[in-house]
């Protein structure tokens, strides 16, 4: 079984099309990248309607890269079409429905998704700050893919961790006050 090889690039079209090498760990991303990287997922090229033509337009740039990207790397992913979906609904109780009748399905496109190693350094602006800072200011519209973006990202704290608290059942020990006892 072959270790699945992630590409390292500047973007997701760059991915597909002409990575700056391949790499399984962050650590040799690294070093492929000259500087530390993170790992993202980006949607890449048009929106199609239909599996299919998904297929076809991933079967296309494939044939185009230098360098062939592992399928693994690469999947397609149905998103909605600029809308939002359905608010969820609420009982009623007319008749001898419990339920209203559902609003029709928001119309739905296939696009390609690739993971990649991507340099911090090339990392969009809103994506290198905190999410609940981001979140909090709400001066910058999200979109869904940098929503998606900030759920993947790992948690990061707001300040230095401060030293730990006594409790309210510990002492000091006078002979050592970097040791603590059970206070009973």
């Amino acid at each position: 079984m072959s270790a699945l090889l992630y590409p390292v690039a500047n973007d997701g079209e760059a991915a597909l099309g002409a990575p700056l090498g391949h790499a399984l760990r962050a650590r040799e991303a690294e070093g492929v990248a000259g500087e530390p990287v993170i790992f993202c997922s980006e949607r890449v090229g048009p929106a199609c309607p239909t599996r299919e033509a998904a297929l076809e337009l991933l079967s296309q740039l494939g044939a185009s890269a230098a360098l062939p990207t592992d399928p693994a790397a690469v999947r397609l992913v149905e998103v909605f079409d600029g809308a939002r979906p359905p608010a969820p609904a609420r009982p009623l109780a007319e008749g001898d429905r419990r339920w209203p009748a559902p609003p029709p399905p928001p119309r739905t496109v296939w696009r390609i998704q690739v993971d990649f190693w991507r340099p911090a350094s090339r990392a969009p602006a809103i994506l290198q700050a905190q999410a609940r800072h981001v979140r909090k200011r709400a001066q910058a519209e999200l979109s869904g893919d940098h929503l998606n973006a900030f759920a993947r990202q790992p948690l990061r704290p707001v300040r230095p961790q401060q030293p730990l608290d006594i409790g309210l059942f510990e002492v000091r020990a006078p002979e050592n006050p970097d040791r603590l006892l059970p206070d009973e």
